[in-house]
């Protein structure tokens, strides 16, 4: 008799490259969660980027985070500031050490000894046409592992980034968005080298992004989710964000741009994209660090990117709660 069983598929192999921060972490924490409960991905790196904060605090958080959650993915520390400028921070966003209110207790593990932008490289050296990468920080230690690896856009099955804000106000300049801004020129790179291999990075602009909120109801749909200790982290983490963006004059809600990034890229149907041909803005003297589409095709080029378009916010936050509520508790 023929066996009807099907084989498992493998979990996908991730390396997450973020600047954690608020939403960073709370991605982190849905990666886990869907790992424990979905078991169709696997976290097999973490690159700390400086941005929110210092690269030493997000180094820190992504240590602990990893310890709480029982991640065991190496963790390594990225470079200590943007290719060509000096650093900027965003503490009165996420809070002096990038988790709000919250403080994470002292981590016992180490840190991976190699470079952030080395852990990329041997990452999809390791797992050629599988990796898929999600880049939700400033773009710096890849484009340095770029460097390193020019085959990298190639041996990557996808790439997942949030970043730039399109035909949207900015979040950091009048017209640019956080991460981009940071290091320009690492987006720029970035961008150039992936267009290069005509591989098409999934790109999520502020446009798409902001329309995921959190209000006072997800923040306490958040807090009943368990009694696992992540929980008061994330609760007093949002908490700070509320505040900012209630202080910054969006009313008592946040932005939750990362954790949309990472659960579309496992779920596409949380969004649409769109193709589109897109650089970034290095020389402008108030629009360095924009990132520009071509909708029209004045520029006779390609597109580079799968620009996500449009998203509807309760069905993404309710794959996020519902997530976190089925694979929390089979953590440690």
């Amino acid at each position: 008799m023929t066996s009807t069983n099907t084989p498992t598929p493998r979990p996908i192999p991730v390396l997450l490259d973020c600047d954690t921060g608020i939403d960073d972490a709370l991605a982190l924490t849905y990666l886990a969660a869907r790992a424990a409960s979905e078991k169709d991905l696997e976290l097999v790196g973490i690159v700390s980027t400086g941005g929110n904060v210092h690269v030493d605090h997000v180094q820190r958080s992504n240590l602990a985070l990893s310890e709480m959650l029982g991640l065991t993915a190496p963790v390594a520390r990225g470079a200590d500031g943007p290719l060509e400028e000096p650093p900027m921070f965003a503490d009165d966003t996420h809070g002096p050490a990038g988790t709000g209110h919250a403080t994470l207790p002292d981590p016992a593990r180490e840190s991976d000894p190699r470079s952030g932008a080395q852990l990329w490289v041997d990452a999809a050296r390791a797992h050629p046409g599988e990796l898929v990468g999600l880049l939700i920080g400033p773009h710096t230690n890849l484009a340095l592992a770029l460097a390193i690896e020019p085959e990298l856009p190639r041996l990557l099955k996808r790439l997942h980034i949030m970043g730039g804000a399109i035909n949207h106000r900015g979040n950091t300049l009048p017209t640019t968005e956080w991460n981009v801004a940071v290091d320009p020129e690492a987006a720029q790179r970035v961008l150039a080298a992936f267009s290069a291999a005509h591989r098409r990075p999934v790109l999520a602009p502020l446009d798409a992004t902001e329309t995921v909120t959190f209000d006072q109801s997800t923040l306490e749909a958040i807090g009943a989710l368990g009694a696992h200790p992540v929980i008061p982290v994330l609760t007093e983490a949002l908490r700070w964000y509320f505040e900012f963006h209630e202080a910054d004059g969006f009313g008592w809600m946040s932005h939750v741009h990362d954790p949309f990034v990472v659960a579309h890229a496992f779920s596409p149907a949380l969004a649409r994209t769109a193709p589109l041909a897109v650089d970034v803005e290095l020389a402008g003297t108030l629009t360095r660090g924009q990132v520009v589409g071509d909708w029209l095709g004045r520029w006779g080029r390609e597109p580079n990117v799968d620009l996500v378009v449009e998203t509807d916010r309760g069905p993404v936050i309710a794959h996020l709660l519902g997530t976190l509520r089925a694979g929390l508790p089979l953590l440690p």
